[in-house]
């Protein structure tokens, strides 16, 4: 199997961008940048999403009862690319509020989802995160597309 291709593949897929958050039971807060995200079912409401086990956040995440996922407008870049960057506080000088898990829920999104950690499943060298969504929270605006390596709009 040929990694590099593999990668050059998964490329084409476009794909939205997400911040996904949450606070663990330390009061730490923790997100990352994501495209690994996905709505699973409707009746509950469910979505998932995956995150490396290497993550300097995936404690936080394991140990965490909830989560939110920001589904990003276009003028989010600059916070998209500050949320996919390697450790630091990414919460510094952010304006949030505490959605009623006490999860950060940053301004903006197009969409935020709070959720219920249901279970959590392994994934080669990911664990997949599924979670019931407790809250919705819709917004307007174009969405941030990511493909090829890019951020793009429709």
């Amino acid at each position: 199997m040929d990694i590099k291709a593999y990668k050059t593949a998964m490329s084409r897929w476009a794909t939205g961008v997400t911040i996904i958050t949450t606070r663990a039971p330390t009061g730490e807060l923790a997100g990352f940048t994501a495209s690994s995200f996905s709505s699973l079912s409707l009746d509950p409401p469910m979505v998932l999403f995956c995150l490396g086990e290497e993550a300097v956040c995936f404690p936080a995440f394991q140990a965490a009862d909830g989560f939110a996922v920001h589904i990003l407008a276009w003028e989010q870049q600059e916070l998209s690319a500050r949320f996919a960057q390697l450790g630091g506080d990414k919460f510094a000088n952010l304006t949030y509020r505490e959605g009623h898990r006490g999860v950060p829920l940053l301004e903006g999104a197009l969409a935020c989802l709070e959720c219920r950690k249901i279970q959590v499943y392994a994934g080669g060298d990911h664990r997949v995160f599924l979670g019931e969504v407790e809250t919705v929270h819709v917004g307007e605006g174009a969405p941030l597309v990511y493909y090829r390596g890019e951020y793009r709009s429709l």
